[in-house]
């Protein structure tokens, strides 16, 4: 790849990477304006990662895949709190885009907008579920009613392409040789510049797809069991998460 297209792979994903943060970061801000709302944004989320490990046991069971199946759930869609990534990623962005591969860029904008839509729909999730009195006590049939109510479907299927474009992107730098001496070379430093956690999210990252092997029948698990469970909610099926 020559030089050129490499600037422009860098901008193009550094100027993403400023309109999902600034997305993130305010639907976050409005989020936790006050001890309630923060409080009922974190039970949505509890909910949803213990659905997700419901979903897929078989991955986390996995001997191959239990490390991937649990950066997914913990790093890019569960819930986590990602604030203190995605401001070490605003703060410094000019020297991460002279730092960091062409490609370690495009992951990390990938996983911000993801981030970003995820924020977003959890809020108009938490919204309805409070007009509802079903945030206290949220269970299968509250969470599948207020999803459907909620709609935006497109935004939902842009929610699992991106999941899978992150993996795939995780996949191509867990084939770069020369990265995992790159990151164990960046750790001193991303620790003294205060980039622990952005270091940390890639590191992980790196590590659990490069002991996978290749990604593809772990993605296409997810993808399929995901676009199921999006259908069968829509459709308003009965028993919609007994996959």
């Amino acid at each position: 790849m020559d030089d050129l297209t490499t600037s422009h792979d860098k901008q193009r994903s550094a100027d993403a990477l400023r309109q999902h943060l600034k997305s993130a970061k305010a639907l976050r801000e409005l989020a936790n304006v006050a001890p309630l709302a923060a409080d009922h944004r974190l039970r949505l989320r509890a909910w949803q990662a213990a659905r997700l490990a419901r979903t897929h046991t078989d991955l986390l069971t996995s001997r191959r895949y239990a490390q991937a199946a649990q950066f997914f759930l913990s790093d890019l869609y569960g819930p986590k709190d990602f604030s203190s990534r995605d401001e070490e990623v605003e703060r410094i962005l000019p020297l991460l885009i002279k730092m960091l591969p062409a490609s370690a860029l495009h992951t990390v904008a990938l996983a911000v907008e993801l981030d970003a839509l995820t924020e977003e729909l959890d809020s108009a999730m938490v919204a309805r579920l409070h007009r509802a009195g079903l945030i206290e006590q949220i269970d299968d049939d509250a969470y599948a009613t207020a999803y459907r109510a909620v709609g935006r479907r497109p935004e939902r299927e842009r929610q699992i392409v991106l999941i899978r474009q992150t993996g795939e992107a995780l996949d191509r730098l867990a084939r770069k040789p020369l990265l995992a001496g790159l990151l164990k070379l960046m750790h001193a430093p991303a620790q003294l510049a205060g980039l622990a956690d952005l270091h940390e999210f890639l590191d992980r990252g790196f590590r659990a797809f490069r002991g996978m092997g290749a990604a593809g029948e772990f993605l296409n698990l997810i993808e399929s069991k995901e676009k199921t469970l999006l259908d069968k909610l829509f459709a308003n099926a009965d028993e919609p998460f007994a996959l």
